[in-house]
């Protein structure tokens, strides 16, 4: 199957400087061994797309070619530009696109010589398309343009075509905004991608400096919450979620292969990071007495450490959504999980109230918070909607309002009458008698993208977890 955004194919002729580079460094690349620095962790939010900052392709071969774009890397090419060289950095897809199919490159050198997976972010549209399934550009936020970051001056908003196996229900879309770059086959992590494959070894080489960026994770602490520390090397896999010591003295940091980081008086109680796991690990919950702790996978895998105890998992079930999230009972003998449509699991002595997984949701959900007494809970949604759940009281949302950047995450006040929602770009909205200490947008100090929140144990300020 021939890829449609690709252009014709060439007549012999003797390669371009950036095509010799490139096949120099493939030569050079393919007697090296590469390692893998991060990979996909969250699915696809529909509407902000991907813009939790879920996946990354980060390599560092240590050669020239992380300096240069490779093959095609001008407007006249016909190919889409990189999301990372249009999406201040980051590689997923920009708000107001969606990810709506994907091409593989076999052998790649900068997967360990396994399939590098392209995906295509198209635009989302505000009218309809007919049967042609592609709307007018002047139904969507975007206009064709050539990109403008450094080398990668490929084509923005122009190829209007669609592979079609990611989010098939949505019937109508724009031209491609952007393409994503992951060493994690799609369909592993968002259930709305097929596996139905194409090839398209062309792009084999195609390559932007933004992808070979810096992939630290930063905590950050506001109130009377104190900084015990983060990572400050490189990690094997992004963080994904943080939970704090009954103390408030400390935290521990959760990273998608499950390695676990613990700062202050967190203690460690062992990990999955030596394990190989079938899917990324996507949340922490501690235990009441902070001797123990739980991971979650995105399939519902639980993984228990400490004193923690397994109650039950939907490891083996056919779930219709990645989970996204967990939180456990005050008793520490029971969780929840909660997936991408609000559908909710309950273990232990957990309780179901409800969920949202018969309602057809604006925006996927992202995370939940249970309420002191363990009989409700609430869950976020991409956008800041809230839905309460048994004696969970609603205080409010950003669900009206247009964000800048999507809803990552919540935490809730001890008391349960209120609640904090952090944005990826580290916005914080409080609602109820959460009370605001301060947030990340216009400090300059942010690194990456935020991908979580804590509060601390007396409700007097809260930590913020970037990656």
């Amino acid at each position: 199957m021939t890829l449609i955004d690709a252009p014709p194919a060439p007549r012999a002729t003797r390669p371009g400087l950036a095509q010799r580079v490139a096949d120099r460094a493939s030569a050079l690349f393919a007697k090296r061994s590469t390692t893998r620095r991060s990979f996909l962790v969250r699915t696809a939010i529909v509407g902000s797309a991907l813009a939790v900052n879920p996946f990354r392709f980060l390599f560092k071969p240590g050669t020239a070619y992380a300096h240069v774009c490779g093959p095609a890397n001008t407007c006249s090419g016909g190919w889409t530009v990189f999301c990372c060289s249009i999406n201040a950095g980051r590689n997923s897809c920009p708000p107001n696109s969606i990810t709506a199919g994907w091409w593989k490159i076999d052998n790649s050198v900068f997967c360990g010589g396994s399939a590098r997976y392209i995906l295509d972010c198209n635009a989302l549209c505000s009218c309809g398309c007919g049967s042609s399934g592609i709307c007018s550009q002047a139904c969507t936020a975007c206009s064709c343009h050539c990109g403008t970051n450094g080398c990668d001056q490929r084509r923005v908003c122009c190829n209007e075509f669609r592979y079609g196996q990611c989010h098939q229900e949505i019937g109508c879309v724009g031209a491609v905004v952007c393409r994503v770059v992951s060493c994690v086959p799609p369909w592993q992590w968002d259930p709305s991608c097929t596996a139905a494959s194409a090839t398209e070894n062309r792009t084999a080489f195609h390559y932007a400096p933004c992808l070979d960026a810096a992939d630290d994770a930063s905590v950050y602490a506001f109130g009377a919450a104190t900084y015990y520390g983060d990572p400050n090397v490189p990690l094997t896999s992004p963080v994904v979620g943080m939970d704090a010591t009954p103390t408030g003295r400390g935290y521990w940091l959760v990273a998608a292969d499950g390695g676990v980081f613990a700062y202050g008086d967190a203690r460690f109680f062992g990990s999955t990071g030596g394990m190989r796991l079938d899917r990324p690990v996507t949340d922490l919950a501690s235990t009441p007495s902070g001797n123990g702790y739980w991971l979650v996978a995105n399939d519902g895998g639980i993984f228990a450490f400490g004193d923690a105890r397994f109650r039950g998992s939907t490891g083996g079930m056919a779930l219709r959504r990645e989970i996204v999230g967990m939180a456990n009972t005050p008793s520490g003998n029971g969780y929840w999980l909660v997936a991408a449509d609000g559908g909710i699991f309950a273990f232990g002595d957990a309780q179901f109230f409800g969920s949202t997984g018969n309602l057809r949701l604006t925006r996927e959900v992202v995370g939940m918070a249970a309420t002191p007494t363990g009989n409700g809970y609430w869950l976020v949604a991409a956008d800041g909607g809230i839905f309460a759940f048994g004696d969970a009281q609603f205080r409010g949302s950003t669900g009206n309002l247009r964000l800048d950047e999507p809803i990552v995450g919540m935490a809730s006040t001890p008391t349960g009458n209120g609640y904090w929602l952090v944005a990826a770009d580290g916005g914080i909205f409080t609602f109820g008698d959460a009370r605001y200490y301060g947030g990340l947008p216009g400090t300059g100090r942010l690194q990456g993208t935020v991908v979580d929140a804590e509060a601390t144990p007396a409700g007097d300020g809260y930590w913020v977890l970037s990656d």
